[in-house]
């Protein structure tokens, strides 16, 4: 029988089935499904607790350590691949953007976002200040921080800006590379930051700011945090750049938009001061008026214009204009003054067209020459009627023989009516010369044509006569119906004064009737408006107009028809009314006052009434005359109109008798 063997017999323990696996084995799963470090360490302690051979261990630890680089290198890649994304993510974010702040803000957010930092600013450099400044904070608190400026080399943002170099600080405070100042210093103690990361923003060569990623609390930036945060702030400089050119674009559009719409707005005015000027050039060619140049120009102008005589225009607006050559505004309207030399021949007026083009200005002021000419035209054209004007008034004046029926053909011809009432004046300038003769005037007397020029164009406009006399000028004038010799001497006196700027003094006689008819009266009533007019001038009231009913009793030595019962009942007329309305006695007890030395207790004795009784009628006398009916001048003029009423009454009674 064969010799049987022993159940069992010692030796080594049977091996693990794992121990014929390969070493690298239980680690790829566990890089397959990514698991921690510290399980690395697990087949190893596997191994060793099953007994595993020496040779087992140590392949088992070789195959750890690879593993654990390959972990390593894979999480590496993964890091840089998320880093890589992120940053895609925000280069593409950035180009998106176009507004300057909001992609200074973007990229401010993002850094802290790519680093995990507590806080993320950026600062710009001022090339005019030759420092750089904090432009955008995100995670900031500190007022004093977000305000800070850092010329270049202070601080760490300094020294950035100045080399152009990233800078990490793990202690900000304690960190001696950089120099420190109490202003940037007191900032970033402020903030309480500790780790600071800063990095260039460069767009070609040079530097335009600094970006920065920081912590309250020391940290260690890696050079992978630092290269991120770099490549981040070269993608940032690119956007910026790109912002700050179209911004630049958006605001050159915009000025070449304004510029075109000035052009077009100045080519549209241009287009329509051509029209202007053509138009006005064909009114003056083809003989047009001055309305007609009111009527071109309120079209080109889109207004309502219209031609005004001197005397109607707005005195200091035309005066203004006058001064300066230009058109001039007068509320919602503008004035052009129409100007030959240093006569003022009326104005162009724009009304309600407050706001004024300076091209449409210049086209107002170019019709108001235009105007001028239009008129100097006429008036040349009219010098000839003036003069025949002019010697028609002259044989008026000096040849009282000539014959009626020759005048008014000679009036008619010139549109004068010498059957009609007429009223003479006498015009002179203030401090004008004596002339030393009649007829025009001569080339030397530039006052005395410019008064004959403004007389003769009035005369013209109604219908009257005008010449040159004794240094001034004499008018005749039609008078309405009911018209007043002093109202027409006063008016005269302003339109004149207007035109030629200087004070007019005018006289004016009694009216005439019928100047055809009786030649001789027109020589009688210019006498008297020449006496009228000295006696203006001689009463210190130069460049006013007056007729001798305006003077009082002077008035009857003035006047040639010595109208006394004018003058009586000019003075007292209100008396005498209401004594014969009411039956009184008050021109009777007006005599007594004045013959008793104005005593109203002698007055008393001789009217044989009370006291009481001349007082009231005295007190009803002044509110007929007037409070100043006793002062000096007034009382001489009553008592001279008393006397001239008692003789005439004499004179009546008599001739009754």
């Amino acid at each position: 029988m064969p010799h049987d063997q022993p159940a069992s017999a010692p030796g080594p323990a049977p091996a693990d089935a794992s121990d014929h696996d390969p070493a690298e084995a239980p680690f790829l799963g566990l890089l397959a499904t990514g698991a921690a470090a510290e399980e690395y360490e697990r087949p190893v302690l596997r191994a060793r607790a099953g007994g595993a051979a020496a040779a087992r261990l140590a392949a088992l630890e070789r195959a750890k350590l690879l593993a654990l680089r390959v972990r390593t290198e894979l999480e590496d890649r993964r890091r840089r691949e998320a880093e890589l994304s992120a940053l895609y993510a925000t280069a593409h974010d950035l180009a998106g953007l176009r507004d300057l702040d909001a992609v200074l803000r973007a990229i401010v957010r993002r850094a802290r976002s790519l680093l995990g930092t507590e806080v993320a600013y950026l600062t710009l450099n001022d090339p005019a200040a030759g420092d750089t400044y904090m432009r955008v904070t995100d995670g900031s608190v500190s007022a004093r921080f977000q305000q800070l400026r850092l010329a270049m080399g202070e601080g760490l943002g300094g020294l950035v800006a100045q080399t152009a170099r990233p800078y990490v600080t793990d202690s900000y405070f304690h960190d001696e590379r950089f120099r420190h100042t109490r202003t940037i210093d007191s900032g970033v103690r402020d903030e309480g930051l500790v780790a600071i990361l800063g990095v260039p923003l460069l767009l070609g060569s040079g530097v335009i700011g600094v970006l920065f990623a920081a912590d309250r609390r020391e940290r260690v930036f890696e050079p992978g945090q630092v290269a991120l945060l770099a490549a981040h702030a070269a993608h940032a400089a690119v956007a910026i750049d790109t912002a700050n050119l179209l911004a630049e674009t958006r605001k050159t559009l915009t000025e070449l938009e304004a510029a075109n719409e000035i052009i077009r707005d100045r080519s549209s005015v241009i287009e329509r001061a051509s029209d202007v000027h053509d138009r006005l050039t064909e009114l003056v060619l083809r003989g047009g008026g001055v309305q007609d140049v009111a009527d071109a120009v309120a079209e080109v102008l889109d207004g309502d214009v219209e031609f005004t005589e001197p005397g109607r225009a707005p005195a200091a607006a035309l005066d203004r204009s006058r001064a300066d050559g230009h058109a001039v505004r007068d509320g919602a309207d503008w004035v052009a003054a129409v100007r030959a030399g240093g006569e003022v021949l009326g104005a162009l007026v724009l009304r309600g067209h407050p706001a004024l083009d300076p091209v449409d200005q210049r086209t107002l002021e170019r019709a108001a020459m235009v105007t001028s000419l239009l008129l100097l035209a006429r008036r040349t054209a009219g010098e000839a009627e003036q003069r025949v004007r002019g010697e028609l008034l002259d044989d008026l004046l000096d040849a009282a023989a000539r014959d009626p029926r020759l005048l008014r053909e000679r009036a008619a011809r010139v549109g004068a009516d010498l059957d009609a009432p007429h009223v003479v004046l006498a015009a002179r300038m203030s401090g004008a010369p004596i002339s030393d003769g009649d007829g025009p005037p001569r080339p030397d007397g530039t006052d005395r044509r410019r008064l004959w020029s403004a007389a003769s164009h009035l005369a013209a406009t109604r219908h009257g006569l005008a010449a040159v006399r004794d240094g001034g000028a004499v008018l005749l004038l039609p008078l309405e119906p009911g018209g007043d010799p002093a109202h027409t001497a006063r008016e005269i006196a302003a339109r004149l004064g207007a035109a030629l700027h200087v004070p007019v003094t005018v006289g004016a006689s009694a009216p005439v009737p019928a100047p055809a008819a009786r030649p001789a009266a027109v020589a009688d009533a210019y006498a008297e408006a020449r006496r009228c007019r000295e006696a203006l001038c001689a009463l210190g009231r130069a460049g006013q107009g007056a007729a001798a009913a305006d003077f009082g009793f002077l008035g009857l030595l003035l006047a040639d028809t010595r109208d006394v019962d004018g003058f009586v009942h000019r003075t007292l007329g209100a008396v005498a009314d209401y004594d014969a309305r009411r039956g009184t006695e008050l021109l009777r007890t007006l005599g007594a006052y004045f013959a008793c030395g104005m005593s109203p207790a002698r007055t008393k004795d001789e009217l044989h009434v009370h006291v009481n009784t001349v007082a009231q009628r005295l007190e009803r006398v002044g509110r007929l005359l007037g409070p100043d009916w006793q002062t000096p001048a007034r009382a001489l003029e009553i008592q001279l109109a008393l006397r001239l009423h008692q003789l005439s009454a004499a004179v009546t009674r008599e001739t009754e008798e």
